[in-house]
């Protein structure tokens, strides 16, 4: 096996602007605020929702696989406001009418009968999220994360109660991103490593 191609990314700062193509980037707002726009907007109809802290353990800055949630958002954030990371690609699903059609020969069908389309290693990128904010992945955004620096770090997610229990199908698309060690307030680049694209193999997804 050839070793991997590296490629060099940078992270971007998460800010609503910049996260828009793959959700939200939810912000404080005053006491007594009006439910609008700046507000998460959530799709949690197709199941019971599941709001619970999350600790995870030995997440350093790189990934081998992307996943994402076909049927739910997802909110993630860190307790403290720590700085963490989070790879990221557009949603690529496909509905089942267009599978025939000329756009719709890549895709994929997962074994709980949706379609989707492998995101390519050029259309991933990385954020950076800091202080007191939290993201909202739209029904389809691939991810993976969040990775951080420190040895642990506690997460609150809303998702569904079986969103980590049923997995719908799984495409392999041999992938590796890696960030160097970098202080909180940095924004080094980041490493993505792949066989190349021909055989860039190594999603899954819930």
């Amino acid at each position: 096996m050839e070793n991997p191609t590296v490629i060099k990314l940078k992270p971007i700062e998460a800010t609503p602007e910049s996260f828009k193509e793959f959700g939200q980037v939810i912000e404080a707002s005053p006491d007594g605020e009006e439910c609008g726009p700046n507000d998460a907007q959530l799709d949690l109809s197709k199941g019971i929702p599941r709001f619970y802290i999350m600790n995870l353990r030995n997440r350093p800055h790189r990934f081998s696989t992307i996943t994402h949630h076909a049927s739910v958002t997802q909110c993630l954030g860190s307790i403290g406001g720590h700085v963490w990371y989070l790879g990221v690609a557009k949603p690529s699903l496909v509905d089942s009418k267009e599978v025939e059609k000329e756009k719709g020969k890549m895709a994929v069908q997962s074994r709980f009968g949706h379609y989707y389309v492998p995101p390519a290693i050029d259309d991933v990128h990385v954020f950076r999220i800091a202080g007191p904010k939290f993201i909202k992945l739209n029904c389809g955004t691939w991810h993976a994360g969040p990775l951080f620096k420190a040895d642990a770090m506690d997460f609150y997610n809303l998702e569904l109660h079986d969103t980590n229990l049923i997995i719908n199908g799984n495409e392999l698309v041999r992938k590796e991103l890696q960030m160097p060690e970098m202080s909180e307030n940095c924004h080094s680049s980041l490493e993505a490593s792949s066989e190349g694209i021909g055989n860039v193999r190594s999603f899954s997804e819930l």
